[in-house]
């Protein structure tokens, strides 16, 4: 199973990114993902998870600017950024927990760099 984080890159204060995140192998089903952000010399924290049932949770720094959805169909989670400011600059790394024919796990993508600056 893995993870391919994308969308990541340079944007201006005020703008917008969107990640994904797409899940491939042999994977029987997909439970509970989220997205992840690490700034330097920070810890590791949460930004926002989805359920399979579509139910959200959100930080407190990112609420009513950032989005996050899934399309179960393709195995695929997004986040919609709007709004970015300097501080939401970390590298961002998507989260799921996977059930394969062998057994169920958490996996972490690769991470993907966000970087807020004039």
């Amino acid at each position: 199973v893995q993870l391919q984080a994308s969308g990541g890159g340079l944007v201006q204060p005020g703008g917008s990114l969107r990640l994904s995140c797409a899940a491939s192998g042999s994977i029987f089903s997909i439970n509970i993902m989220g997205w992840y952000r690490q700034a330097p010399g920070k810890q590791r924290e949460l930004v926002a998870t989805i359920a399979r049932d579509g139910s959200t949770n959100y930080a407190d720094s990112v609420k009513g600017r950032f989005t996050i959805s899934r399309d179960n169909a393709k195995n695929t989670l997004y986040l919609q950024m709007n709004s970015l400011n300097p501080e939401d600059t970390a590298v961002y790394y998507c989260n799921a927990v996977i059930t394969t024919i062998v057994k169920a796990g958490r996996y972490w993508g690769q991470g993907t760099l966000v970087t807020v600056s004039s």
